[in-house]
């Protein structure tokens, strides 16, 4: 019980985590670089970001005009533990918004209060007449109850409550940085409803046996940012802390973005060069310092350590690192399966009939790898 205890308190920890805004803004522009109006006329749900905190809320409605939004919805995932205090109304989020507390209609006015909030946007302009549009008039609009709504919800705000479920069925694209403790269910429930995403989730979701399938199929892939050096996100836990940046705390984290939003890194042909050329030239030396690729004991496959070592012209079938995926071409190569499929017996055809021991990695020279995806390139 205590075992389980800690890695639920781990896990509550690392859920923590605040996106950069530079981090989102990147991103989400890829995707208007390769179709400028993939937002317009759209309703955007950010079901997992306090509004207060959320730099997803800050960059969809800072942008809201200029990408053609129908409208903003964001609701917090749950209480935070520095919802509606001074720490998360900062000058440069809410400037001079003075109402820092969210009272129920029934509340009394003396009691204080950390709710669960929800802002639906349905309008931004340049309320005060300045010249110019930033949060400070999204505040007063939202004060002002002026076309836009800002109100407590009912219950803590998880995704899966009837009131966020409500708030999904309207949606066309959800974009958040969801928990990482509840991403395969997170990930099933926008199956489920038939939804548009952009999300973040750890590196190794991929080698989930609810996930992997998703990307196989084509119905879900990794976003523009490139998979190398993670993402570094604003923590509150200080004692996990990877680095402090003018006072904010940082964490550095293996995850990446997924969406099932066409973007254009997703159609670059990888390079390649032939087998006899990687082998004389490649830039790594365990493959430069070998007279063949290695095969694995237990797959009829080779084995290639690196996503650049991909041989242009090997017809069979490869094992590659889950890295491959940052680099995945569905016009360049098929996915076959990966260890757990083979574990299942979905692809028999790849399985060494000569192997008598454990299908639960593969192995070579019976040196057990970590988890591989199995690839062939696309016939022409």
């Amino acid at each position: 019980m205590a075992n389980k205890n800690l890695t639920n308190a781990k896990r509550a920890k690392n859920d923590e985590f605040y996106t950069q805004y530079n981090d989102i803004q990147k991103e989400i522009e890829a995707y208007l670089e390769f179709n400028p109006n993939v937002f317009r006329g759209k309703v955007v749900y950010c079901n997992c970001d306090d509004p207060f905190e959320s730099n997803f809320f800050r960059y969809f409605v800072l942008n809201f005009n200029k990408i053609g939004l129908k409208q903003l919805i964001t609701t917090s995932y749950k209480p935070s533990p520095i919802a509606n205090t001074e720490l998360v109304l900062q000058p440069s989020l809410f400037p001079d918004y003075e109402d820092k507390v969210v009272r129920k209609p029934t509340e009394p006015k003396g009691r204080q209060k950390v709710t669960a909030n929800k802002f639906i946007i349905n309008e931004v302009r340049d309320i005060d007449g300045n010249g110019e549009f930033n949060l400070k008039d999204i505040a007063q609009q939202l004060k002002a109850n002026k076309h836009n709504e800002w109100m407590p919800l009912e219950k803590d705000g998880d995704f899966r409550s009837p009131e966020c479920i409500k708030l999904l069925e309207q949606s066309d694209i959800v974009v958040t940085n969801p928990p990482f403790s509840l991403f395969r269910e997170y990930v099933k429930q926008l199956f489920d409803y038939d939804k548009k995403f952009v999300i973040i989730g750890n590196k190794n979701c991929v080698t989930y046996k609810e996930i992997f399938p998703l990307i196989k199929e084509n119905k879900m892939w990794s976003g523009k940012t490139e998979w190398s050096g993670g993402l570094w996100f604003v923590t509150m836990d200080e004692n996990d802390v990877d680095r402090v940046v003018d006072g904010v705390n940082m964490k550095n984290v293996a995850s990446v973005w997924f969406t099932n939003l066409d973007h254009g890194r997703r159609h670059q042909p990888l390079p390649l060069m032939t087998m006899e050329e990687n082998l004389k030239y490649s830039k790594h030396k365990e493959i430069k310092d070998k007279k063949a690729y290695d095969k694995y004991d237990n797959y009829n496959a080779i084995e290639v350590s690196f996503t650049d070592a991909i041989p242009s012209d090997y017809d069979g079938v490869m094992g590659v690192p889950i890295s491959f995926l940052d680099k995945y071409n569905p016009d360049q190569f098929e996915i076959l399966g990966s260890d757990y499929n083979i574990r299942e017996g979905l692809l028999p055809k790849l399985v060494n009939k000569k192997w008598s021991g454990k299908f639960d990695r593969g192995y070579i020279n019976s040196k057990r790898l970590y988890t591989r995806i199995f690839i062939k390139h696309k016939e022409k």
